[in-house]
């Protein structure tokens, strides 16, 4: 069984612990800084990068309103070419139907594609309960598997780790899953890539059922798409018997030229990269060429709730580029397991509280691990305005009634709504304010006392602003 994050603390307290990791700080600053120059670099090259950006916002806008439309499309058209299209509410009923369908096929090891949905859902625990060993066959997201660690970051799963870490994971862990580490393995990157090949050669020789996500679904021809960089997902992906795709119901964009704009903007976004080594394309199954059994398994899991919000749901325009953690001060300091989701940084400060709803202390904290700089708007590539949902997240969580608010809370603000609800209580409520000014402590008592442990309260006027206004005539006095 692989770690998950249940029972992860709120975002305030895996911060606070984070931050003080300084190894962890350093990898991550190390890490992001080298992508973000990459990035910037590949971005200003193309002159019509903020048109890109316009059309996939778009594009992507359109598939929201006609989401039913198109994803019906998707289902006829991956039927006629051979597939079989299953539907799955939430992640308890599709990993019931995809262990369901590995287990007919009677194999016990299989391999995967990097795939932030299965992450998700938590299919490689639901696997491992009914006797089946899925092996993560991306680089990074072996390092993670291998070394039963949590994901940080969307594009790099291991970015949390630097080569030492890593070559002490391959030398311990890869002899009790297949084959072993080369004697003397260092931590050059050149020994610890030719070490994980040599490790994955023969999961990928074995295997005859393949797991895999989908950047995108094409609805015009129902064609999957992988984008990668390894070249993993294509052995994956072709040699295999049997093909389980599973993939969110955003995923999908209308047409083959649609397509294209979103091929653009990917690499360069994600990796600093003008195109990705391997792009993968398949339609259903054709005979004697790749998997002769191909199943898609559309997940919702949220996202029609999300969906349903009528500022949040540009965060299903997400093409899971990453460049908001990259460019975010907040992530950058605090690592991204601190957000406990596979969807960290920005991303996930909206993407999981959409998800699963404010009512848990963990998903509600998240819309505050911001300051609201900016810079993840400038950088999304579908025009994802991070800061509007963030600051509507802000406001669900403070003028709704979640169930994570202590009852003293919402006693308070439903005392103080009371009040400035009839003036004449207020402006009585802020005399006496005025006049308590000297026994008002630097540092907050009891609950109250986190507010005061990172601010200071602020001094109190002896003399309200509409109390000056009225002496002074307006201020013309």
């Amino acid at each position: 069984m692989s770690r998950t994050f249940v029972g992860w603390p709120a975002f305030p307290q895996a911060a606070a612990a984070a931050t003080r990791d300084e190894q962890l700080r350093a990898n991550v600053a190390r890490a992001t800084g080298t992508i973000r120059a990459k990035r910037a670099k590949l971005v200003a090259e193309r002159p019509d990068w903020e048109e890109l950006r316009d059309a996939a916002a778009a594009l992507k806008d359109d598939v929201l309103a006609h989401l039913d439309t198109y994803l019906l499309q998707v289902e006829e058209q991956v039927t006629a070419a051979g597939g079989t299209v299953h539907w799955a509410r939430d992640a308890a009923e599709a990993n019931r139907i995809v262990t369901d369908l590995v287990l007919a096929t009677g194999e016990r090891e299989i391999v995967k594609v990097k795939s932030m949905l299965t992450e998700e859902i938590g299919l490689d625990n639901a696997l491992a309960v009914a006797g089946v060993d899925a092996r993560e066959t991306d680089l990074a997201a072996a390092i993670v598997q291998l070394g039963d660690d949590l994901p940080s970051h969307v594009v790099v799963p291991a970015l949390h780790r630097n080569r030492a870490e890593i070559r002490d994971i391959f030398v311990r862990e890869m002899g009790r899953h297949g084959r072993p580490a080369p004697e003397g393995l260092s931590d050059d990157p050149q020994q610890l890539a030719e070490a994980a090949r040599l490790h994955m050669r023969e999961k990928f020789l074995k295997a005859k059922v393949a797991v895999s996500g989908a950047n995108f679904l094409v609805a015009e021809t129902g064609t999957a798409v992988v984008v990668e960089s390894e070249g993993n997902g294509r052995m994956c992906l072709t040699l295999a018997d049997t093909l389980i795709s599973v993939v969110g119901l955003e995923k999908v964009v209308p047409t083959w030229r649609d397509l294209e704009v979103f091929l653009q903007l990917l690499a360069r976004n994600a990796t600093g990269e003008r195109m990705s080594p391997y792009t993968t394309t398949w339609t259903g199954t054709t005979p004697g060429d790749g998997p002769q059994t191909f199943h898609l398994v559309l997940v919702d899991n949220g996202r029609t709730r999300a969906l349903a919000d009528e500022v949040g749901r540009q965060a299903l325009r997400c093409i899971r580029c990453g460049a908001c953690m990259n460019i975010c001060p907040v992530y950058e300091r605090t690592g991204g397991q601190s957000y406990g989701s596979v969807y960290p940084g920005p991303i996930g400060a909206i993407l999981n509280p959409l998800l699963k709803g404010p009512d848990d202390a963990q998903t509600a904290s998240l819309p505050y691990a911001s300051s609201l700089c900016g810079a993840c708007n400038d950088v999304c590539p579908v025009r994802i305005r991070f800061t509007d949902v963030l600051l509507e997240l802000r406001h669900q969580v403070a003028e709704g009634d979640a169930r994570i608010k202590h009852p003293g809370e919402k006693a308070a603000l439903r005392a103080v709504g009371a009040v400035m609800e009839h003036p004449a209580a207020w402006n009585t409520a802020v005399r006496a304010t005025g006049r308590a000014r000297p026994l008002v402590p630097k540092k907050l008592p009891g609950p109250l006392g986190g507010w005061t442990d990172s601010r200071a309260v602020p001094d109190i006027p002896k003399e309200s602003f509409r109390a000056w206004w009225k002496r002074t005539d307006g201020g013309t006095k």
